[in-house]
């Protein structure tokens, strides 16, 4: 799906989803490389901390205005491993990791790193994106995330072009004016890789943009898209499991259209909460299955352990919804209950992610009438647009990304003018579809 990356989990909103805005399936597995739904152990078996250094670098608040405000500064964070960098005499690559929508943490551990670093004798730089982890302006994540004023700093032009700083204060930090970059980067870090290497040909020499759906935008993507993928896994997986779960739609919602059917429906699948619309439990749903396609694989085969359980539930039981259940334990784990609202306080990260989506990453992922594993429901740009423009108090811009990194004729427009970029992505990948 993504580079090798031995990381976990984050997961999605319902009441902050950048996709969806009506009362439709509204949590869609986000771009980042990660999720935090499934409880699982990490493991980073050739991770050496004592390697990584951590800077900070004085980062102009805005790079494209000259009013006073825009001289104010933050500190962004990033990370060094040099290590096996064979020094700036020997001209030796680096290879720039450009952060994504969290942590820096999360990426300090990409396999591709770690297998081609030592072999390039290459610097490795990571680099965190403006507004995650702890590179937050306007002293602190309270302080920048409140309202639209501070947040509309947080854009990808913004980011590029810290990036473009930072790299250019490393390569004078160590006197590697002839060292070449290559820029990385996985989903949006991937669409950022790309969209360096176009806006700064004279920083990275070329980039590897992994599972970056930079056709995703607009018309320009597929007629089949993010969901279809899902159910194709599903149905290539189990056939009785696919069917299950197309059946179990309907199945709770003529349970829940019964006098007490809410509260069989919170008995049945154990929530922590009683269910107060079925909306809520499909939407849950809708997550697990969505999350263990796009993060499938590793540590083990989510999508066949799921599938596994719902055809051979406990105690055979051939109800519908008592094989779906069967498969939200062997997806969390047995537990007391089932939290169905996993982002009632969203974290700061998810909070930053929300804007974006509300403002110019505007992917317009829904279920569409080929996406058979699901109840049709497709992305509604009108709703899509009055709910952010409610919530944020300015409309979202669903046209500038294409317009400003040239994604329509993408094939003309690279061939004119781009060059040494690398578009990868695995075909199980539901972002592949826009890759």
């Amino acid at each position: 799906m993504y580079l090798p990356f031995t990381i976990l989990l984050p997961f999605v909103f319902t009441i902050l989803s950048p996709y969806f805005v009506s009362l439709t399936h509204s949590k869609v597995a986000r771009l980042g490389i990660s999720t935090t739904t499934r409880p699982t152990e990490t493991v980073f078996a050739s991770a050496d901390n004592s390697d990584l250094n951590f800077f900070y670098y004085h980062q102009n608040l805005d790079h494209f205005t000259f009013t006073p405000k825009s001289y104010q500064t933050f500190q962004q964070r990033y990370v060094i491993n040099a290590k096996h960098w064979a020094g700036s005499k020997a001209n030796a690559p680096i290879l720039a990791f450009l952060g994504e929508e969290a942590s820096i943490e999360s990426d300090l551990y990409v396999g591709f790193f770690q297998d081609n670093g030592p072999r390039l004798k290459a610097l490795l730089v990571y680099v965190e994106h403006r507004y995650y982890g702890k590179s937050v302006p306007f002293g602190s994540a309270e302080e920048a995330l409140k309202n639209a004023s501070t947040l509309g700093y947080l854009n990808a032009a913004q980011a590029l072009a810290d990036y473009a700083a930072i790299l250019m204060h490393v390569k004078e930090k160590y006197s590697a004016k002839h060292s070449p970059i290559i820029v990385v980067g996985g989903s949006y870090g991937g669409m950022l890789a790309a969209w360096f290497r176009l806006k700064y040909p004279h920083i990275a020499l070329g980039a590897l943009a992994s599972s970056a759906p930079l056709l995703y935008f607009e018309d320009t993507r597929p007629k089949f898209g993010y969901y279809h993928i899902i159910t194709k896994v599903f149905k290539e997986t189990s056939k009785r499991c696919y069917k299950t779960i197309r059946k179990s739609w309907k199945e709770i919602d003529r349970v829940a259209a019964k006098s007490n059917g809410l509260l069989i429906l919170s008995k049945k699948f154990k929530t922590c909460a009683p269910l107060s619309r079925s909306f809520d439990i499909k939407d849950f749903l809708d997550s697990i299955y969505a999350e263990s396609v796009q993060f499938n694989g590793n540590p083990g085969d989510w999508v066949a352990t799921l599938c596994n359980a719902i055809d051979n539930p406990p105690n055979r039981k051939n109800y519908v919804l008592d094989r779906i259940f069967a498969g939200v334990v062997a997806y969390f784990g047995n537990q007391s209950c089932y939290d169905t609202d996993l982002v009632i306080q969203p974290s700061n990260n998810a909070i930053a992610w929300s804007w974006q989506g509300c403002s110019e990453i505007v992917i317009p992922i829904g279920h569409d009438k080929h996406d058979t594993m699901f109840q049709t429901a497709p992305f509604n740009m009108t709703s899509f647009i009055d709910d952010c423009k409610s919530k944020y108090g300015v409309s979202p811009r669903p046209h500038w990304i294409t317009t400003y990194f040239g994604i329509q004729d993408i094939k003309l427009i690279l061939r004119r003018f781009g060059s040494n970029i690398i578009f990868s992505n695995g075909l199980a990948d539901p972002y592949s579809v826009g890759g």
